[in-house]
């Protein structure tokens, strides 16, 4: 071969060997092994007991629907495709996974209206889909696991709703002080909005911004949350993200509501509150935005809001008399930009989510439980009413090394639009879901999440390769498996003995069946007991004495294998149960 032959031989084998597949995931998915599989069958099934015991039926929708039935109501419109996946079908038809199964449930309705019973009370497990940003904790690809009731517009099917999300965290072993169910209303921030003169479809996108800003107040706090309502906020990595830019008396009255809100949860009034200012900074390359806060007078009166209380009701007077929302007032001036209509808005959604938390509180879900929280909006758009989430409240440490509140697991509220898109008429809907794998992740932090491994196969050595043999080792497998054990022949290769029982401990397997060709004439098997043998491997130091021991190994009549299987599991298990 001469030198040029030699060097083209060269190139064309780097050339093949650059072009071998690199086996590597997508960004945002993830592999499942056997025993996160088993974990998560087993909190499943908890889960849908209750459901099942409030009433519920399973119900189950493609992961695929057409991109328009699915609506845009995805909380990172920044995104391409508006947040979800999406190809084109041969008949030139936009279709897209699925981002949530609530969208999917509302065209499952609609198209089987005729047919299904109202109320409709379904629950459904299954894959979403979001087309974003992944990072830590954050998965294009997760379960859910939902239920919902279609067709039932009162205050009650809410208050169900609440009060079955309360029931499944104690199903699963979450216990009181650890969870809590938050309730709001969508129409007390809608009022809120026009308001503050945010009303009309040309503020549509500024309102969105407004809810999915304060639905960040528990993780951000409100001081991040007054820069997304301002001009934007700048995260940890250097990623900008752009704000909703309202107006300072705009975030004035924000920064009230939301100081509002953390007053009614701890109980303490504050004599101030924060709010943002900002200003353009020339220094650098480039102008920058600098923010800075400044306090204000709370301004709460107790006996003001005592007139408030008999005038508005108790728990109306705490939004009546922080915000100044009273539309009778006299000196209704020109700092307030809506009109009335705007604070009666406010004052019924208040009322109304009264009577929501009531009704739960007369079924015993008192306040250690479900609780009012008038910062729980919920990012989705979709939502028209009450809206709820359940949070555990228990310590952990996160990424940083810092110790935060476990946060939100599930969450749901009313949607009575969803379902009209397609029918024309106004069909009411209230339901919740349930995030799979953070809850699994709670449960784990907790101690509650059931992760015992499960008992790996009794593995029949293959010792000889003759159809004879074969056959013989595929009936001890069959008995064992007609008795309800697990067992499998060794399918690997049989030219090592030592490799079949490395496999077998590998699998956790907790006895290996050896028989050659000695064995067969003489009738009998050796049966090894890999758990016990393990125990006294560990007292043997010599190799010599280990062979010649042989722990925990006994030889048996065939027709005896699987009385002895059976007995040396029951004694396993005995084991394991002290």
């Amino acid at each position: 071969m001469t030198d040029q032959q030699a060097n083209q031989t060269k190139k064309q084998k780097k050339k093949k060997k650059a072009q071998k597949l690199k086996a590597r995931q997508p960004r945002g998915f993830v592999d499942r092994q056997a025993s996160d599989i088993r974990a998560t069958e087993s909190m499943m099934a908890k889960i849908k007991e209750v459901y099942e015991r409030y009433g519920f039926d399973p119900v189950e929708t493609p992961m695929f629907e057409y991109t328009d039935a699915l609506g845009k109501f995805l909380p990172d419109t920044d995104r391409p495709n508006a947040g979800v996946f999406s190809l084109q079908d041969d008949d030139e038809q936009w279709m897209s996974l699925r981002y949530d199964l609530t969208a999917p449930l509302a065209r499952h309705f609609a198209q089987n209206i005729n047919d299904l019973q109202t109320p409709y009370r379904t629950y459904r497990a299954g894959y979403v889909f979001r087309n974003e940003k992944p990072g830590p904790g954050r998965f294009r690809q997760f379960m859910q696991f939902d239920a919902d009731t279609v067709g039932a517009p009162n205050p009650s099917a809410d208050a169900e709703m609440c009060m079955m999300m309360a029931d499944t965290m104690e199903a699963l072993g979450i216990k009181r002080g650890d969870y809590v169910v938050r309730v709001n209303s969508r129409k007390i921030l809608d009022g809120l909005m026009d308001y503050i003169g945010l009303s009309g479809d040309e503020n549509e996108g500024r309102r969105l911004g407004i809810l999915r800003s304060i639905d960040k107040l528990d993780r951000l706090g409100i001081d991040e949350v007054q820069k997304l309502l301002s001009f934007g906020r700048r995260d940890s990595s250097g990623d900008w993200t752009e704000g909703v830019r309202l107006k300072d008396y705009q975030l004035k009255t924000l920064s009230l509501f939301l100081t509002l809100q953390n007053a009614v949860m701890t109980g303490v009034w504050p004599s101030k509150f924060r709010r943002i200012t900002r200003k353009i900074s020339d220094e650098g390359d480039a102008p920058e935005i600098v923010y800075d806060f400044i306090e204000e007078d709370f301004n709460f009166d107790i006996e003001k809001e005592k007139e408030d209380q008999e005038k508005f009701g108790n728990a109306t007077a705490l939004v009546v008399h922080a915000l100044g929302l009273d539309p009778n007032s006299d000196d209704w001036g020109s700092d307030k930009l809506g009109d009335a209509s705007g604070a009666l808005k406010v004052l019924r959604a208040v009322n109304e989510l009264m009577a929501l938390t009531l009704l739960c509180a007369s079924s015993g879900y008192f306040k250690d439980r479900i609780i009012m929280d008038l910062t729980c909006v919920r990012g989705l758009e979709y939502y028209t009413g009450a809206v709820y989430e359940c949070e555990l409240t228990f310590p952990v440490i996160n990424e940083k090394g810092q110790t935060v509140t476990f946060g939100s697991v599930a969450g749901g509220g009313r949607y009575d639009g969803l379902v009209k898109r397609f029918t024309g008429q106004d069909i009411p809907a209230t339901g919740f879901s349930i995030g799979v794998s953070r809850l699994m992740t709670a449960l784990k932090n907790l101690g509650k999440l059931e992760t015992d491994d499960v008992l790996g196969p009794v593995v029949v050595c293959v010792m000889d390769r003759d159809d004879d043999s074969l056959a013989g080792y595929q009936q001890m497998v069959q008995e064992m498996r007609n008795a309800g054990i697990r067992a499998e022949m060794y399918q690997g290769n049989p030219k090592q003995f030592g490799k079949q029982l490395q496999y077998a401990d590998r699998r956790g397997s907790p006895i290996a069946i050896i028989e050659g060709s000695q064995e067969r004439e003489e009738g009998v098997v050796q049966v090894k007991d890999l758990v016990e043998g393990a125990k006294l491997a560990e007292e043997i130091n010599d190799n010599k004495e280990w062979r010649e021991s042989r722990p925990a190994q006994q030889t048996v009549k065939r027709e005896n294998l699987l009385a002895t299987v059976q007995k040396i599991l029951a004694e396993q298990k005995a084991e394991r149960d002290v």
